[in-house]
């Protein structure tokens, strides 16, 4: 059988290619050993949830058979579940962990195995190697209990997480002004998994939410991919202008990463929304703590840091490192690049529902559109602008393309001095005007990513094209 690789969340492959059920089975069986191994209590429990992809709810059905065959408690969830809420079930159950069965913003062929530690957070590295080299060569060695016996032993137990999720919101943000607040919101769960929760939370009230993509459909149409970037969300910008919405609010296909576009329909890039919600904490909560941020994402929460003085720390690319380093430093807020962001007071997870509510919060409580809260960040931090390319490889290649980057040491890039070459993740060249270029390998697909920021706009292109060619040792 296929060899499994965890990526920076788990595992994820194609549908019938790869990801199979005996391959899921191997995968449940992988942690049922490691949650045995690592379980301080007399009967460990995890909390297993899904998304709307194609099968996902038979394939954590799969996966719930397997821990039931260890002795493992599960709770799974009634139906398709936000990725942060199963995260916060894991608390509010006192689970050991959880699976989620998601690819989340892969392409739709494409479904996955997330992992989740006791506190619903992503497990470090050590642990998943644990978990990887704990995965049988064979579905032979699975341990299985059918899926009516292990209900009726309740080993088995099906259950709405919502409540307990929307409690902590309550506490977090005040859910009732935003109802009351008059906006008109455009929703775009990209037929995910957010589908139906903006209405829930704030509908009812003068606020208007009109919701696109809400159904459930497999293949996605409308977008290449349910990823909050363009060209994906092009569609609920259209609807944005169209119907001269507030603002627009976007989640990806399990709902932990968010997109938000402006009330002209402009897009505001995940770099800025990181920024945005950095200051909307600062400034106007008046909150304070470390900001944990990946090195693929913005300068500006350094600048931020240094004007509210409070510490910033930098980790490699995937909450594998995030969420650790969130509960070292009792973050007040962590992300990444793709938009995922993680809040203090929350599970240390991506949170995309949140985020949703706390960009609303900050439009509501300065009395500014989505445009103007870009001019008022800039006025602090100075424009920032950004982008990021992804080219497809064959995985046969990229060790010829790690050699080349390693033995890369360029004077310049698009004509700017490179001052520092950091290797913690990727290659990162840190350029002499505060700007930067990216260059790594995605954890979870095929791809190399190249990302660039930098003050000067005119400059964006020709440093991604740079770091293009440099790649394929040009």
């Amino acid at each position: 059988m296929s060899e499994i690789k965890f990526g920076t969340d788990g595992w994820r492959g194609r549908i019938a290619e790869d990801y199979t059920f005996a391959n899921v089975r191997r995968c449940a069986e992988g942690y049922a050993r490691y949650i045995l191994a690592t379980s301080k209590t007399a009967q460990p429990s995890v909390v297993i949830g899904y998304d709307k992809r194609f099968q996902s709810e038979d394939f954590a059905a799969a996966a719930a058979e397997v821990l039931a065959g260890h002795g493992i408690k599960v709770w799974l969830t009634a139906g398709p579940t936000p990725t942060p809420v199963i995260a916060f079930a894991v608390a509010a159950q006192r689970a050991n962990g959880a699976i989620n069965i998601t690819a989340s913003h892969n392409p739709p062929q494409d479904n996955g195995f997330k992992v989740r530690d006791h506190t619903g957070g992503a497990i470090a590295p050590a642990g998943l190697a644990q978990i990887e080299a704990a995965i049988p060569p064979s579905e032979a060695e699975v341990k299985r209990m059918d899926y009516d016996k292990a209900i009726a032993q309740a080993l088995i137990v099906p259950f709405d997480p919502s409540d307990a999720y929307i409690a902590n919101l309550e506490r977090l943000v005040d859910l009732k002004a935003l109802a009351d607040a008059g906006l008109t919101i455009v929703a775009d769960p990209m037929w995910g998994n957010g589908a139906g929760w903006l209405p829930r939370l704030i509908g009812g009230g003068k606020t208007k939410i009109i919701e696109i993509h809400n159904q459930r459909n497999p293949i996605f149409p409308e977008m290449s991919r349910p990823e909050p970037i363009p060209p994906n969300i092009n569609t609920g910008l259209a609807k944005t202008r169209e119907v001269g919405a507030d603002c627009c609010c976007i989640t990806d296909g399990d709902a932990d990463r968010c997109g938000f576009g402006d009330e002209r329909g402009g897009f505001i890039n995940q770099l800025r929304a990181y920024a945005l919600l950095a200051l909307y904490l600062l400034e106007v909560r008046a909150e304070r703590g470390a900001i944990v941020k990946t090195l693929s994402t913005t300068s500006m929460l350094e600048k931020l840091g240094a004007l509210y003085n409070v510490p910033v720390y930098e980790t490699g690319v995937g909450f594998k490192y995030v969420a650790p380093k969130m509960l070292e430093t009792n973050a007040m807020i962590g992300g990444e690049e793709s938009g995922g962001y993680a809040f203090r007071g929350n599970a240390p997870e991506r949170d995309g529902i949140l985020a949703n509510l706390y960009f609303l919060d900050l439009q509501v409580r300065t009395g500014k559109t989505p445009s103007q809260l870009i001019d008022w960040l800039f006025d602090k931090v100075g424009p920032h602008y950004y982008d990021r390319v992804d080219a497809r490889i064959d995985p046969s290649q990229r060790e010829a393309i790690k050699a080349r980057l390693n033995a890369a040491q360029p004077d310049q890039l698009a004509g700017l001095r490179v001052v520092r070459k950091d290797t913690t993740d990727g290659y990162k060249f840190i350029l002499e005007d505060g700007g930067w270029l990216l260059i790594r390998m995605s954890g979870t697909e095929p791809l190399m990513r190249v990302y660039c920021e930098t003050g000067r706009e005119a400059l964006v292109q020709p440093l991604l094209d740079a770091g293009v060619k440099l790649a394929n040792g040009k």
